[in-house]
């Protein structure tokens, strides 16, 4: 990140299937080494199982859905102060939020037991939008975490 001056906002275009901004992003987190064909295959394919099973005609709500109840509102953050650590608790922002849900979904998906990985996708934010499984979980953590720490909160910059 560059000191000098603010960072310029690439322009995100909406996903093909659904027109949306954050399926993209979402898309684009799952792709690695640059396939992203293959990203959006298992996305679409998650979508289309999530409607099978829920018998709902816009999976698109649902992956919204699940997205909101893994974000976190608080985060911990270390920081070194008169030589001992501390974990300073921290709101988040709405972009880290976001970036945080999208990768604590993905990397409990990728840990599931399911055959293809638009399965183990579609497993995990199902769970997620039932308010329970591995990525729910982690958010849960994360915010007791904060609240043990709350004493330290005066240390915050």
């Amino acid at each position: 990140m560059s000191r000098r001056r603010r960072q310029v906002e690439r322009e995100i275009y909406p996903d093909p299937k659904y027109h949306s901004k954050t399926l993209s992003l979402f898309i684009n987190t799952i792709m690695q080494r640059g396939k992203k064909s293959l990203a959006e295959d298992i996305v679409y394919g998650a979508l289309d199982i999530i409607a099978e099973k829920t018998k709902e005609e816009n999976p698109l709500e649902i992956f919204l859905q699940a997205l909101e109840n893994v974000k976190p509102m608080v985060k911990v953050v270390s920081r070194r102060i008169g030589g001992s650590n501390y974990q300073i608790p921290m709101e988040v922002s709405a972009k880290n939020a976001q970036a945080l849900a999208f990768r604590w979904i993905i990397s409990f998906a990728r840990k599931r037991s399911e055959k293809t990985m638009a399965e183990r996708l579609a497993g995990e934010l199902l769970a997620a939008h039932k308010k329970e499984g591995n990525s729910v979980r982690k958010r849960e953590e994360t915010h007791r975490m904060a609240e043990a720490n709350k004493a330290f909160a005066h240390f915050r910059v």
